[in-house]
């Protein structure tokens, strides 16, 4: 029986400190809505989320970090099968990555060639280098253009820069271009600053002698040299190289003059063989004069 009374007055005493912490909660709540930023409660919730808050982002790295430890446990406990497939995938990627920049270095180099055509109004045949000679006696490359291309024998072929030779002999869908320093070429010259002409001919070392100069031609360092045209060996007008050494003849010799050849063979992978130069200009002028005499 006195166990009884004891859980009523438990159970009596229960419900008084509900109703006096609602009654608290209330007055709280309405004293916290009508006090201001600075008022005693809201200086209290302020310090009481600044004590709270490191809690709160060690929390968070906490979880970061089991959610890393998380993935490497998987990473590490993933079957051969999913591995295999990650490989493939990366090696993928790595081959796409490799595609897009073999893409973008070509449109470079053809964008160059296209700026040389547009620079000297050249009407030309595109082509890729697809050999090289490998001996200093026979300084050749073969290009992926030939007959059926409207390429023939004579023809100068360029670079992104300059002139690299003429057209040696042609397939059905081949040709084989002679380098202009290949020490059996030779092509007639001319110096453009004075225009001294003479015959610029290739060697063993691959640089070209620029040579049979008249007595009274002058020819200095840091000249351009570019083709005359001269017996139609080659297209006239086109640039070769620049001129690096003047060597004086003695007792009456003419001088040794040495030129830089401006377009280098050994890396390039695009190049035009020139069908004509001026020719749409010229066509143009003349449609031109046609119209105005009708």
């Amino acid at each position: 029986m006195a166990l009884h009374r004891q859980n009523n007055a438990g159970g009596f005493a229960s419900r008084i400190l509900l109703v006096v912490l609602l009654v608290v909660s209330i007055v709280l709540v309405t004293v916290y809505s009508r006090e201001g930023e600075s008022g005693p409660l809201h200086t209290a919730q302020a310090v009481a989320g600044d004590v709270v808050a490191p809690l709160s982002l060690a929390g968070a790295y906490v979880q970061s970090g089991t959610e890393q430890a998380q993935d490497a446990v998987a990473d590490a406990t993933a079957d051969e099968d999913t591995l295999s497939a990650l490989r493939e995938s990366n090696q993928q990627l790595r081959a796409l990555v490799a595609q897009t920049e073999e893409y973008r270095q070509e449109a470079a180099r053809l964008q160059e060639l296209l700026d040389m055509t547009d620079r000297f109004n050249i009407d030309g045949i595109s082509a890729r280098v697809v050999g090289r000679s490998a001996t200093a006696w026979n300084q050749t490359i073969s290009i992926d253009a030939g007959r059926e291309d409207g390429v023939e024998a004579g023809m100068t072929v360029m670079g992104s820069t300059g002139v690299l030779g003429q057209v040696a002999s042609v397939g059905a869908t081949t040709s084989e271009v002679r380098l202009l320093t290949d020490s059996q070429s030779g092509a007639a010259a001319m110096v453009q600053s004075s225009r001294a002409e003479g015959i610029v001919r290739g060697s063993l070392e691959g640089l070209l002698y620029l040579e049979d100069l008249d007595e009274e031609a002058q020819a200095a360092v840091g000249d351009v040299v570019v083709t005359s045209g001269l017996g139609g060996s080659y297209t006239s007008g086109l640039i070769i190289g620049t001129v690096v050494r003047v060597d004086e003849g003695e007792g009456g010799s003419p001088a040794t003059v040495v030129v830089s050849p401006n377009a280098d063979a050994s890396s390039l992978e695009e190049v035009t063989v020139v069908r004509s130069v001026g020719a749409s200009s010229t066509t143009d002028e003349s449609s031109t004069e046609g119209g105005g005499e009708q």
